[in-house]
């Protein structure tokens, strides 16, 4: 059941449909979930447009919805999650190759312990990001506590 403070979309709209349900129902969630999809992968809006099959003017009307922002920046997350979690992985070999250039007299490896240290840089920053969502969790549940009272 939708909530009573979530708004219609429309008078048109049946009554208790949510605000992100106009005429098509669920066709509406697939395509909401392709165009978050597709503005992940695609260069800009009109790309991502066309590759979902919507008009441009649909998809920046979309950009206004509560809940597709939300939808759109939880998927950007754990894109940017994902990407951390890589690097932090391979923390180890990047300084393996660090260690094994800094050793080696004869490789001119200037630009490859560049890319070690970048590495360490990247995997050090999720470290951060981790930090940064969960003082993200304490402030909303800080604020949920807040509204209670």
């Amino acid at each position: 059941m939708v909530p009573a403070d979530v708004p219609q979309m429309s008078p048109r709209c049946p009554p208790g449909a949510p605000f992100f349900m106009k005429g098509h129902g669920s066709k509406f969630g697939r395509k909401k979930e392709a165009a978050i999809a597709a503005l992940l992968a695609e260069k800009n809006h009109a790309e991502a447009a066309r590759v979902v099959g919507i008009d441009i003017k649909t998809l920046k009307s979309w950009l206004r919805l509560p809940e597709f922002i939300a939808e759109y920046r939880r998927a950007r997350w754990e894109v940017a999650e994902h990407g951390y979690a890589r690097a932090q992985q391979n923390t180890g070999v990047a300084v393996t190759v660090l260690l094994m250039l800094m050793a080696d007299s004869k490789t001119p490896a200037s630009s490859r312990i560049r890319a070690a240290l970048g590495m360490v840089d990247t995997a050090r920053s999720g470290l951060d990001f981790d930090m940064e969502t969960r003082v993200a969790a304490l402030e909303r549940a800080a604020e949920e506590q807040k509204n209670k009272r």
